[in-house]
Formats: structure tokens, sequence, C-alpha cells
């Protein structure tokens, strides 16, 4: 190790410089995320609605218990076509015509000016027929189409208190239902159809209506309006409409939680939004997807955000599976819709939740009633969130920090400089050659960094997670086949024990410096708020290993116990291809490949690969217990592994080594992956891997002490029968 080190000295002092320079950008980062403590709670109407009418209370008393828990925006959908004959007071009926057009004799069911009117508009099937039955409905439907669409887009005819208007849609407008077939009388199929079902203009936004709004402002709530925005119907002028409504009931939201398609007056570009964001000090509120990776897209949300100075929040949608944990895990009552709120803020930059009532686990309709309940919920959340300085307020936006040009080429030229060190590490190399491979790296990174500045940032930051895990596995099984030389095959734990921590200790330090080359070149705010994200993952999780294999059978060959070299020999090689493998050793590659399918699978929310019920609630105790959830990969078999192997190394025990190494090796991967995830806040990260390698320490001692027991015994069983000499 130590000649290593004298050979290598520049190249580890531009390493090491690289590494000081991620540090400064780190350290930026840190302040904004420091002044990025607090979150708001934004009630859903529709669902308050719906969860009034199976309780005892109305809507007006559940919008006053919720404003006594602290709560005090309420989010308000504007009604469209839809919500009116769905879930209004309103008599108002909206029909496809090509539906209607199905009835020979339709004409003669309106008023014959009206039809008259429609053979001069020129109906088809795609249009939308709207009937507004008395004055309040006809009040309210006429004048917001005139304000939102021009006049040549449809007919209207007004006769009393009773309005009929033929709105003219387009192929692009139509909403299918899924394809059907017919069939005949011997169930075979016929023929295919798709039938027009609905149409894009039955929820273009026509503005709020004046009930709900004053039964949330009665209660002392602001609304956050929701507009919903589709492509060829969000111009300016529908844009302008959607606004003068919000200024009509003097509502100025806080936030701007897009429905629909895209922004507000996006078919026109983004000045429209970015105007009213300046004028009213509104921030971008960005839905994060249900599967908990990236927000939601919409068209000019990215756009905007970026044009604002990243003006903007993400926003954590109470998605239908989380409303049903109610009595989940075993819980009593809201426990898990709790933690799944409380890890979303901690761990995801979470900082507006927009929150729909819990449900029955076992019934998709019926919600939970006693605002106790709810209470509990917010109560115990904030408790928790308090511990991490976090409190409830107007969602505080986080401030616009970019990471300089000349820091990705810094950290892009130590990513270089590492990987031109890692042949080093299982070949004869002179310095000379390692020097040259360093120069040529150096070259080729600032050559991408010139061609290529939109990719680079990533291509450093996928370069150092894998380069600095593998120099990390290279000093642990370095240093641990040197200490199996420096120590007596039946050296002390109490010898051996103090020498794994230490090893432990420094190959966590490397893969962390790693870590932080790797989070700095994507520090700047629109990765901490998932415009964009890191990709490469599993990747960057494989290299590391198929490295330890490479660098373990350059230090230890085919399991040689007393390997004096530590380089790769191309007997090696042909050793391995001529190995015949016992059954044994068929039987431990499958269950390793399992385990590491296994592993990668449940990397993410994206595959169907699920967690148990009993590790999830060992997490939850680990969240309640300590400020950061350590990882269970890394304290219970990563970490251990390390200590393990180094044992295993002074045991002359290679085999088990190799076994113990790779699952090590894991562990160091690990560290990079936990700051690859940009979104989740520096100080968890720290305090996520101090836990995870004091408790991997202690569950390695332990391993060790159990491990060295059973070794003992199995080879008093040996020597008993006399095979000692095989263990």
């Amino acid at each position: 190790m130590k000649q290593y080190i004298k050979k290598n000295a520049l190249p580890l002092a531009i390493l090491a410089l690289t590494v000081t320079v991620s540090l400064f950008v780190i350290a930026g980062r840190w302040q904004v995320e420091a002044a990025n403590k607090t979150y708001d709670v934004i009630l859903d109407y529709t669902e308050l609605e719906w969860m009034a009418e199976q309780s005892d209370h109305d809507t007006a008393w559940w919008l006053k218990e919720f404003h006594d828990m602290g709560i005090s925006q309420v989010g308000l959908t504007e009604e469209n076509l839809t919500t009116l004959m769905e879930n209004s007071p309103l008599n108002v009926t909206a029909t496809v015509m090509d539906e209607v057009m199905q009835d020979a004799g339709w004409r003669e069911e309106y008023p014959e000016a009206f039809a008259a009117g429609i053979e001069d508009f020129g109906p088809d099937r795609f249009d939308v027929l709207v009937e507004a039955e008395g004055k309040d409905a006809v009040d309210f439907v006429v004048p917001a189409l005139q304000e939102r669409f021009p006049a040549e887009s449809f007919f209207c005819y007004q006769e009393g208190d009773s309005a009929y208007i033929l709105m003219d849609g387009t192929a692009g407008d139509a909403l299918y239902g899924g394809k059907g077939a017919y069939t005949n009388t011997k169930n075979k199929g016929f023929v295919e159809r798709e039938d027009l079902l609905s149409s894009k203009l039955m929820y273009v936004s026509l503005g709020l209506l004046p009930e709900k709004v004053e039964a949330i402002q009665a209660a002392g709530m602001a609304i956050v309006p929701r507009t919903l925005c589709y492509a060829g119907h969000n111009d300016t002028r529908y844009a302008q409409a959607s606004v003068a409504g919000y200024e009509k009931y003097g509502i100025t939201p806080a936030y701007i939680i897009a429905g629909g398609e895209a922004l507000l007056g996006y078919d026109e570009g983004g000045d429209f939004v970015r105007g009213y964001m300046e004028r009213t000090g509104a921030s971008l509120g960005m839905i994060e997807t249900n599967v908990q990776r990236e927000n939601i897209k919409q068209t000019g949300m990215e756009e905007t955000a970026m044009a604002t100075g990243c003006n903007a929040v993400r926003v954590f949608s109470m998605w239908d599976y989380v409303q049903y944990r109610y009595a989940y895990y075993g819980y009593e009552g809201a426990e898990e819709v709790a933690n799944c709120i409380y890890r979303a803020i901690v761990e995801r930059n979470i900082r507006a939740v927009y929150f729909k009532m819990v449900k029955a686990t076992d019934d998709l309709h019926v919600y939970i009633t006693d605002p106790e309940v709810y209470r509990d919920l917010f109560d115990s959340l904030d408790q928790r969130l308090a511990a991490h300085g976090i409190s409830r307020g107007r969602a505080s936006a986080m401030e616009d920090y970019q990471v300089p040009s000349l820091v990705l080429l810094a950290v892009g030229l130590g990513a270089g400089v590492g990987g031109a060190l890692l042949p080093d590490t299982f070949l004869p190399m002179k310095r000379k050659w390692t020097l040259l491979l360093s120069g040529a790296a150096a070259v080729c990174v600032a050559g991408a960094w010139k061609v290529l500045p939109n990719s680079f940032r990533l291509l450093a930051s996928f370069a150092s997670a894998v380069v600095f895990a593998c120099l990390a596995a290279a000093f642990f099984l370095m240093a641990a086949k040197r200490t199996g030389q420096k120590l007596d095959q039946n050296a002390g734990l109490l010898k051996i024990l103090p020498r794994s921590i230490a090893i432990l200790a420094i190959a966590v330090a490397i893969s962390l410096a790693g870590a932080m080359m790797t989070a700095a070149p994507l520090s700047s705010t629109n990765f901490m708020l998932e415009l964009g994200i890191f990709r490469g993952v599993k990747a960057a999780q494989l290299l590391p290993l198929a490295f330890f294999c490479l660098l373990f059978v350059s230090y230890y060959g085919l399991f040689e116990k007393d390997r004096e070299k530590n380089h790769l020999d191309p007997r090696d090689i042909f050793t391995a291809l001529g190995w015949t493998i016992p059954m044994w050793a068929v039987l431990l590659m499958a269950a390793v490949g399992l385990a590491g399918y296994y592993y990668l699978a449940r990397t993410g929310h994206e595959t169907g690969v699920t967690i148990s019920d009993t590790e999830m609630i060992f997490r939850n105790d680990l969240e309640y217990l300590l400020l950061a959830r350590p990882r269970t990969k890394e304290f219970l078999v990563a970490f251990p592994g390390i200590m393990l192997a180094v044992y295993c190394a002074v045991r002359r025990l290679p085999f088990w080594t190799a076994l113990f190494g790779l699952a090590g090796t894991i562990g160091l991967t690990s560290v990079c992956n936990t700051f690859m995830h940009i979104r989740t806040p520096l100080y968890l990260g720290f305090v996520r891997t101090a836990y995870s390698l004091l408790l991997g320490i202690l569950v390695g001692a332990v391993m060790i002490v159990c491990f060295e027991l059973l070794l003992r015994l199995c080879r008093g069983l040996a020597g008993k029968y006399g095979r000692a000499g095989q263990i």
C-alpha cells in the first residue's frame, strides 16, 4: 500500500485537489438546503366534499376543523362541463355529437332555431352539444365560454332560462374508450371498434363556483386554484379569463399547480405564466410522479421553472395507494400515511403536500371520518419534522444555485485521473505509464468538457461514482491481504478486530470522497428539484462488483492461500477457464446471482419487486428512533462483510474472503449511491452513512465472533474425522 501511494504520489495529489474543489460546491449546496426548511399542506376540496358526504358534518365544518389543525391552503379545481354534470347544483349536460347523431330524430328534441343554426355551423361527430337549464346555469356557462373561446368556435342559442351550445371539436380533442370487439353467438370476434366517449372540450376549465369559494374563504383559508389546460384551448385569451376569475374573488394564489397537459396560456409560449408569477409572487408547484422519481411532465413546466430562477416547489400528491394506508402494517391509525409524507418531505425535497382524505384499507370508497385521526397525523408529522428543523408555513422555494463550469471540469479531471490509477491496482505498471495514462485521461476529459457541455456533468458524476467505489474496493482488498500476510494465521480476535475496523473506516472514507465528487456536478437547484436526474445508477452499482472480481483473481488467483504477487497473470485466466466447477460452487453462484438480481430489482419504485412488511416495519422503527434511517444493506451486510473479509484473509480462507469482499463492495457502491439521489439533502446522506458505519462495526464484530466459533467447531469436527487440512 505504501509503495502504491509513493509511486502514484502526483496523480493522488491531483485527485485530492479535485475532491477539495468538490467540497466547496458541496458547502454552497449545503447552505441552499439549510434555508429550505418550510413545508405547506394544501387540502383537496373535491375529496373533502366526498368525505363530508360520508360523515355527520358538512364541508364548512370540516374546513374549520382542518383550519384549526394549522392548514390554510385549499386546492380548488375550476369547474368544467364534466364536473358541472357530476358534482354541482347547476343543471348542465354535455354530450359528444357522435352519440347524439346516432338518433335519427335528434334535431326534433331541440328548438327549431337551434337545429337550423347547427346546420349552418356544420356539425360533425367530434363536436360537443351542451345544454344549460336555469338562470344560474346559463349565467355560469355562457359567459365562461364567451370569455375563453373565439366566437367562431361555438354556436349558442338562448331561449328564456335555457341555453343550447354546440362547441366545435376536432379529432385531436376526441377521447376514446378501450378497444372492444363485437362477438357472434359462438363468442367469436366479429369486428373491433373504439367508441368515442368524450372530448377534451368537456374538461376545459370554465371558472370557480362561487358557493365553494365562499365556503373556503369563510373558514379563513386561502385558495390554490387548479386550472385544467389542454393544447389547442390554452391561449392567452383562455389564461386571461381564468386569472380574471381568480381576481373576481380576491384570490392571489401562493402556488401555481397546473392541471391537464400544460401550464396556463402555454399555447402561445410561457410569457403569460411567467409574468403572472412575477406579479403575484406565486411559486410553481411541480407534482412528483407516483413512482417517486422526477415530476409529472407538463408542457412548459421545466422551461418556466428555469426561466423564473427555480421559483418552484416539489408537490407530493396523495396518490390512491397512500390514501389506502390506514391501519397499514398493523398500525392502529394513519401512521403509515404520515410515514409516506414524512419521507417525501425529509428525503425528496417535497415542500408542498397536496392532501387527500384517508380511506379505509379494505374499501376503495369509504373515507376515514374521525377528525382525531387527521389531527394525530399532522401533530406527529410536525413533531418528527421539527427534529430536522422543518416547520409548517408557506412552502420555501430554493435559491437558484448553479455549479460553475470550471468546477465540472475539475471533477471530470479527478474522475479521469482516478480511472488512470485503477490499472496499477492489478497490473505491474511503471510510474511513467500511469502518468502517461493520467495525461491522456486529462486530455480526453478536457475535450469532452468542451465538446459535450450538456452531457459532461452526467458523465463526470457517473465516472466519479464508479472510479471511487473501485478505488475503495482495491484499498480494502489490498489492505486485507497485507493484514493476512503480517498477522499469524491463528492471531487473536483482539488483533484482527481493530485492523478490520480501520480498513472499513478508510474504505468508507474513500467512497465518501467519491460521493462528494458524484454529487458536486449535479448540485444545481434544477437537479435538487428533479428537473434533471442522475442516470446510470444500476451500472454504477454493477461495474465496481465486476472490478472486485478482477481484483480478487489478481490478488488471490483461484482461491490461493499464499499468493505473493498482487497483479493479474495470464495464467490466472487460463486456470479459471480450465477450472472444474464443483456442484456446490454452481449452487452458490446461482444463489449469488439471485441475490444480485433482487438487489438491483428492488432499487427504486419502478419494478415489481416489493419490500416485505417486516422490513418496512423495521425501517419505520429506525426512522422513529434515528435522525436518518441507515441503509439496511450497508450495516447488516456490506460493512460487516468488509470486516469479515479481513478476518478471513488472516485465517487464510480465500473463498470466504472473496464472498465477503463482494458483499462489502456493494456497500462501497451504496455510499456513492446515497449521494446520487440529488433530491436528498446532504446532511441526511452524511448522517445515514455515519449510522451505517457505526452499526456496521457493531454487527461486524458480532459476526466475526460467531464466524470464529463456527470455524473452530468445523475444524474440531474435521480434526476428529481426519480432514483438518481441508478447512
